[in-house]
């Protein structure tokens, strides 16, 4: 069984950092890809970032590129996301995924979803 868990969501103040966890399981985390989305109230949802499975390919949309940084740790099938310089307009609910594929131009289609978690940036 695949299962998606997101952590380390919260409330922080404008310009903070949060990092975001992602543990993987129930698939072969190399063969596959891990990407982060997120949804805020009034708006579709937004691929944010996604990384291949062996860490090699990464992709940000630019609303967040030089602020996220994505990371993986294939011992622990876990995948990260740095989050510097937060806007109000980050405060969404994040959503990690197992995907298809990652390339540097675009996420793949979505496998498996987690559940998200809250982030809330305020100034």
């Amino acid at each position: 069984e695949v299962q998606i868990v997101e952590s380390g969501g919260g409330l922080v103040q404008t310009g903070g950092s949060l990092r975001l966890s992602c543990a993987a399981s129930g698939f072969t985390f190399e063969r596959y890809a891990i990407g982060w989305f997120r949804q805020s109230p009034g708006k579709g949802s937004e691929g944010v970032s996604c990384i291949s499975g062996i860490g090699d390919i990464t992709y940000y949309a630019d609303s967040v590129k030089g602020r996220f940084t994505i990371s993986s740790d294939n011992a622990k099938n876990m995948v990260y996301l740095q989050m510097n310089s937060l806007k109000n307009e980050d405060t969404a609910v994040y959503r990690c995924a197992h995907l298809q594929y990652c390339e540097g131009s675009r996420i793949g289609s979505v496998l498996h979803w987690g559940q998200g978690t809250q982030v809330t940036v305020s100034s």
